[in-house]
């Protein structure tokens, strides 16, 4: 394994969409990239080599699950993360700030860190900058997420302004514990987080602030909490700008395949979304004509494949209408057959974008895949 820590290259852009290269020691991540999300140490019914197959050079870990469970001390003594999941490539760990908001019900906030209720059996928890740091450093992360509160879009302006002041210090802290992280912090790269909700001024004072601490790369948290896409879009006109233009900009928990196309026309350069896979589990299938639902009756005796255009071992094997009877019948394989077809559309249409960026024809592509896309 070579020593290289962290390196961003940009190698084309078109417009405000950017395509280049992380180099890491553990690899190279192709930008724009997508990252299936491996919530608690696999990707849902997908073995590690066959989400490696589908083209991804990346994925992503969930410390606030991995701290629960089997417990981040526990996987530091069986080798690290990597070696625990079979998976020798880059992986980027989120820091349990999106549980700040997502188990709302379940925690007290300070500004010290958070104390939850474990979701599995009610434990107390304490999750701090320091610890979280602490956490993603036993897991042997790759790409370290400073801690952060993640608010609702929705709520005042006030409440938005104080959490994004919160996340900023604790941001400081992030990078402050990370710092101190010996050999892994020689060896991985740390990455925060703006925040401001939909506001742009809130959004300008995070990203100072964050440039001032200094980070390897830098996300846009906040969105993909409920506000829709086009306030969403409205966001990142501006949002991805005030941030290092050398650094590479990861948008957290995006999303459908529309959104990824729109995001990368206003400068983002990583994404994950659980909705791949989820959506495979629930018999939806995402193609270049829309996405499909193969519990429809239509399907039963279609005998074509997913998708005409894709290259993938599903669609060159399996009909719609035998995939269709896999998931009538609750059968396993349709989740595992349906989640590696989505997972392959996504790379793929991520090698697309990349390809259509270096050529100079990115706006044409995302015209044209909008008009298949949204029409089918």
């Amino acid at each position: 394994m070579n020593t290289l820590r962290f390196a961003f290259e940009l190698h084309a852009t078109d417009g405000k969409a950017r395509t280049g290269v992380i180099r890491m020691r553990r690899g190279e991540i192709r930008t724009p990239a997508f990252m299936p999300v491996g919530t608690a140490a696999t990707v849902k019914a997908m073995k590690p080599e066959a989400v490696r197959a589908t083209g991804a050079d990346i994925i992503l870990g969930n410390t606030y699950h991995l701290m629960l469970r089997p417990g981040a001390e526990r996987v530091a003594r069986l080798g690290g993360l990597h070696r625990f999941m079979n998976w020798d490539r880059p992986i980027l760990t989120d820091s349990g700030g999106y549980q700040v908001m997502s188990l709302s019900e379940l925690r007290k906030l300070t500004e010290q860190g958070v104390e939850f209720r474990s979701h599995l059996d009610g434990s107390k928890h304490m999750l701090t900058p320091e610890r979280s740091m602490e956490i993603q450093r036993l897991l042997g992360s790759d790409i370290v997420m400073a801690f952060d509160e993640c608010p609702r879009a929705d709520r005042p302006r006030d409440e938005i302004a104080a959490s994004m002041e919160l996340s900023m210090r604790w941001a400081k802290r992030s990078r402050d514990g990370f710092d101190a992280g010996g050999e892994h912090a020689a060896h991985s790269a740390l990455f925060g987080i703006q925040q401001g909700a939909l506001d742009e001024e809130l959004r300008r004072i995070s990203a100072e602030k964050l440039r001032d601490i200094g980070f390897d790369g830098y996300a846009v948290g906040g969105l993909a909490v409920g506000e829709g896409q086009e306030a969403m879009f409205a966001t990142l006109d501006f949002a991805p700008d005030m941030l290092p233009q050398d650094r590479p900009r990861y948008l957290m928990g995006v999303g459908k395949p529309d959104d990824l196309v729109g995001a990368v026309e206003r400068g983002i350069d990583m994404f994950d979304c659980v909705l791949p896979t989820r959506s495979g589990r629930n018999g939806q299938a995402f193609t270049w004509n829309g996405p499909l639902n193969l519990r429809n009756a239509r399907h039963a005796e279609d005998t074509a494949p997913l998708d005409q255009r894709c290259t993938c071992p599903v669609c060159a094997q399996y009909s719609r209408a035998y995939l269709h009877h896999l998931h009538k019948s609750g059968e396993i394989l349709g989740a595992m057959l349906v989640s590696e077809h989505n997972l392959s559309f996504y790379q793929q249409l991520m090698q697309a974008m990349r390809e259509a960026i270096a050529e100079g024809r990115f706006a044409a592509f995302a015209s044209e895949f909008r008009r298949e896309y949204l029409s089918g």
